[in-house]
C-alpha cells in the first residue's frame, strides 16, 4: 500500500492497482467514474463502455454510477491471465 497526500486534505491510497481518494485516515468504499478510470489507467470513455456492457462491477445510486473498490480489486484479479497465480 502506498499513501501520498493530495490537495484538500485527501490521501491517495494505492493497493492492488486501485487508488482511492478519501479524507485522511479513511478508505473510500466507492469511486466516482473519474477516480475509477484513473485508478484503472483507462479512459473515462472506455470505463463507460465497460459499464454499459456490464463488463465491470458498478453500483447505481439514483442517477449516479459508482465503482466499489473491493469489487474492482476482485475484478482485476479475475482478469489476470498467464503466469503463476
Amino acid at each position: 500500500m502506498h499513501n501520498s497526500p493530495t490537495s484538500g486534505g485527501r490521501t491517495t491510497t494505492t493497493t492492488n492497482g486501485i487508488a482511492s481518494l478519501a479524507p485522511s485516515g479513511q478508505t473510500a468504499l466507492l469511486l466516482n467514474p473519474q477516480q475509477a478510470a484513473e485508478a484503472l489507467a483507462i479512459s473515462p470513455r472506455k470505463l463507460w463502455s465497460m459499464t454499459a456492457s456490464g463488463e465491470i462491477p458498478h453500483v447505481r445510486i439514483g442517477r449516479s454510477v459508482r465503482y466499489p473498490v473491493d469489487d474492482l480489486r476482485d475484478w482485476i484479479d479475475s482478469q489476470k491471465k498467464g503466469g503463476a497465480a
